[in-house]
């Protein structure tokens, strides 16, 4: 896959040429993330903290709330990591502090360890100095605590002059159950494909931000298909997952829904399809992923409108769905609020009501003895918790996002019972 850099600099997001000479200041680096993260994860590098000259801990940290992220820069001690991960990171990237005394400390499978080679031997302190010791030889050391390497070709990097792929593919039976993503010098979609082919991810920065290629070429250098007219089947689901659909796309349409961040198909009728432009239901796209064969599309959206991705109204192309996302959308519909006499009304206008079911509840639920119980039990708990988060325009998509968040902590809260209030 590909993995879109974000190196962060004054706040800026930037491009150096050969890890020194300014060549691209690309601004905000907000929108940036946003757009790349609808393609997977990106690397976050902050610039300032690798080289000890300042810190961009705040924005980083606003870059993990909008893509995820896997981030890197001034990371030299496991207390610095395990704050990362903490965070939401879903790894994180160390470089001279990737040694084995470090790295155990921290989950292997969300451990990166990031060697510079120059001519295949180890470079530090910004690539100027050479340590005598070979990629290869580094990555063995580190095998059993990394659970993926980021090897940087500096004689290329910033570059665009080409990646040693045969170099590549060598390291990557060396890094054995290991990912590996490697950088420095990417020129063409081609090559990411080509990597892609042998399990290997490619970072890639001044390709992008020079507009050499877009995200949308990468992916689809990626895809191939057996159709006649060529076109990726491509499944849509909503945030939980769940299916609402299926249809196509080729390149046209997938660069569009990138950049747009909507759903955009082809129809094989009409072409270029803006899912919602004359219904009105449209949809916020979240994420694209490529299926193990990479022969297929997954786009998960949030449907907007009237929550309804069939033409036929539905939800989806199988019908009605059900379940909390279904409760979740009738709560926050504008009209259930607004029904005369519905219980669900007087809840929204009772704050001290809502506030004494859901108290209620959650007793009923921890007292129940029996399955059946705290079935029904755990039934009132999410309807009134739904209501809750209606009531004040909470999306339930954020509460998941919370919960996905916390699953990421490798530091564990102690969880004692607080004291009840008087």
């Amino acid at each position: 896959m590909i993995v879109p850099s974000v190196d962060v600099m004054n706040a800026r997001a930037v491009q150096l040429e050969r890890g020194r000479e300014l060549r691209i200041d690309a601004g905000n680096p907000r929108p940036i993330a946003r757009r790349f993260g609808r393609v997977g994860e990106i690397a976050v590098i902050d610039l300032d903290a690798a080289l000890g000259q300042g810190s961009n801990r705040d924005v980083v940290g606003e870059l993990l709330a909008l893509a995820p992220c896997r981030i890197g820069g001034g990371i030299r001690d496991v207390e610095t990591a395990i704050g990362w991960l903490d965070a939401g990171a879903r790894k994180v990237i160390l470089g001279t502090a990737a040694t084995p005394e470090i790295l155990r400390e921290l989950p292997r499978e969300r451990a990166i360890a990031a060697l510079d080679a120059r001519d295949g031997e180890v470079v530090v302190e910004g690539w100027t100095k050479g340590t005598g010791a070979r990629i290869a030889e580094r990555m063995r050391e580190l095998s059993d605590y990394a659970g993926g390497f980021l090897v940087t070709f500096v004689e290329h990097e910033g570059t665009m002059s080409g990646l040693p792929a045969e170099r590549a593919a060598e390291l990557k039976d060396i890094a054995g159950d290991a990912e590996l993503t490697v950088a420095g010098g990417i020129r063409d979609a081609r090559e990411i494909a080509a990597l892609d082919a042998l399990g290997i991810d490619a970072q890639i920065g001044m390709a992008l931000y020079s507009g050499r290629f877009g995200l949308a070429d990468a992916v689809g250098a990626m895809l191939t298909s057996d159709r006649p007219d060529a076109l990726w089947p491509t499944v849509v689901v909503d945030e939980s997952g769940a299916a609402l659909g299926l249809c196509y796309s080729n390149a046209d349409s997938l660069a569009a829904a990138i950049e747009e961040g909507r759903g955009v198909y082809w129809s094989r009728t009409r072409g270029l399809w803006r899912k919602g432009e004359t219904s009105g239901d449209v949809q916020e796209l979240l994420a694209i992923d490529l299926d193990c064969d990479r022969d297929a599309l997954r786009f998960t959206v949030r449907q907007g409108g009237r929550g309804a991705f069939c033409h036929r109204g539905t939800r989806s192309c199988w019908g009605v769905d059900g379940g909390l996302r279904r409760l979740a959308r009738r709560l926050a519909d504008p009209s259930t609020r607004a029904a005369p006499g519905s219980y669900t009304a007087r809840l929204f206008d009772d704050a001290g009501l809502l506030g004494a079911k859901l108290a209620e509840e959650a007793r009923e639920l921890a007292d129940a003895d029996t399955r059946e119980a705290a079935v029904h039990e755990a039934a009132d708990v999410l309807f009134f918790t739904l209501a809750r988060l209606a009531r004040d325009g909470i999306d339930f998509d954020l509460v998941e996002r919370e919960l996905d968040r916390r699953a990421l902590r490798v530091t564990r809260r102690p969880g004692h019972a607080k004291e009840p209030r008087a």
